[in-house]
């Protein structure tokens, strides 16, 4: 038996809707994502809601206003650190949450965004690991409900 405990940064994700449409951004490393990100080491008395605002505003800009939702998805994703060239494991929760007004100013970190039209959105053509398997699981629970 194994005894060795893996070690995971924890993220929050937001699942950005405007109606029919969900946002993706675009980073400078050259991968698609969703807004959110991980929890800073001195975040951890701060409530997951102003961990998602810091986020938020880091992300699209302080002129962004949404309506927070319910965790709908949770994701486990590896990837290579851009600093360090050392695989990360990343367990995320996925908010929904609805875009009610403003206009997106991207952070430093993203190069672009789109709404994606959820009924013919393919995760696969944007996604890998598992955002992409998190993702698909959200787009497939929501469709029929369209």
């Amino acid at each position: 038996m194994n005894d060795v405990k893996e070690l995971y940064f924890v993220a929050v994700k937001i699942l950005l809707r405007k109606g029919d449409e969900l946002l993706l951004t675009h980073d400078v490393f050259g991968d698609w994502d969703i807004p959110g990100g991980r929890i800073k080491p001195d975040e951890f008395e701060v409530s997951l809601e102003d961990i998602i605002a810091r986020k938020m505003q880091e992300e699209l800009g302080g002129a962004v206003q949404y309506e927070l939702g319910e965790p709908k998805i949770f994701f486990r994703h590896k990837r290579i650190e851009h600093s360090t060239q050392l695989e990360a494991r990343i367990f995320a929760v996925g908010y929904e949450a609805v875009y009610k007004s403003g206009e997106i100013s991207l952070g430093s970190n993203h190069d672009r965004y789109e709404w994606m039209d959820i009924k013919t959105f393919d995760p696969s053509e944007y996604l890998k690991g598992g955002w992409l398997k998190g993702m698909t699981d959200y787009i497939q629970s929501i469709r029929g409900k369209l």
